[in-house]
């Protein structure tokens, strides 16, 4: 399988571009940069098809990096990191909001957006290194493709959740992780910490309310009622339950 490993960064502090650049390319990573919100969006245009990550910095010197997210989602699902200097909790919840992956603020230690970054990419696959696949043993029961609940369907192998309409589209790696596990486990109580490690690769802080934005975001895109929701339910001082009936198959 051959994966992408490239990154491109948007920072208007050269200083944090060089230091970015040097760090990851020292972790086998192709690094790709912009200094303003224009220079961004005509090498994302250029070079989409190989990019496997974006880092958005929130203050830019032309425009802000939510909106470049904004611009990023219309066109593809790859996963977006924002960067903050900002202490506000609304600003990170802003750009999760907007389809951002996850987010980090300034000053941080490079360790830990490299953690970061390769916990996304183990999610979706990127990092995943070529290794003879082993042989299957006789007769081994395939896990089911599609799950199907309340006229909807997710597609395991496309990553992509098909409407009542039957319309299709792409999930990013942290809707389609969620929805996975929930899908997966129909009527249990999932806790907090393990949708974070599933979905984040780590803990939720004490005052971290990135879960219960993207699992907004999830409900939305399921047509589940934010204020009284059927699909996704809210277990008080737990976690979430899926709470309706899930079929699975291997056909649409």
């Amino acid at each position: 399988m051959t994966t992408n490993r490239t990154i491109l960064i948007v920072d208007d502090d050269q200083k944090i571009r060089t230091l970015l650049k040097t760090y990851l390319e020292k972790n086998q990573y192709e690094v790709l940069l912009a200094h303003d919100g224009a220079s961004f969006l005509a090498e994302f245009e250029r070079s989409q098809a190989q990019i496997s990550l974006c880092i958005l910095d929130v203050m830019l010197p032309d425009t802000e990096g939510f909106a470049l997210c904004q611009a990023v989602r219309k066109r593809s699902e790859v996963p977006v990191i924002m960067l903050t200097a900002s202490a506000e909790e609304t600003d990170r919840i802003v750009g999760l909001e907007l389809g951002a992956d996850d987010y980090i603020g300034k000053p941080f230690n490079p360790r830990e957006l490299l953690a970061r970054i390769k916990a996304i990419h183990r999610r979706s696959g990127q990092d995943r290194p070529p290794t003879a696949l082993p042989a299957a043993p006789p007769q081994a029961p395939q896990p089911p493709r599609f799950f199907r609940f309340n006229g909807f369907c997710l597609d395991i192998l496309e990553r992509s959740l098909i409407d009542p309409d039957g319309v299709a589209s792409a999930l990013s790696g942290m809707d389609f992780q969620l929805l996975k596990l929930l899908v997966e486990h129909p009527g249990e109580v999932l806790d907090r910490s393990r949708l974070a490690e599933v979905t984040r690769g780590r803990d939720l802080g004490p005052l971290d309310r990135s879960l219960d934005v993207q699992v907004s975001r999830l409900r939305q895109r399921l047509q589940d009622d934010g204020k009284q929701p059927a699909l996704i339910k809210t277990v008080r001082g737990s976690g979430y339950v899926f709470a309706t009936t899930v079929d699975t198959g291997h056909a649409l």
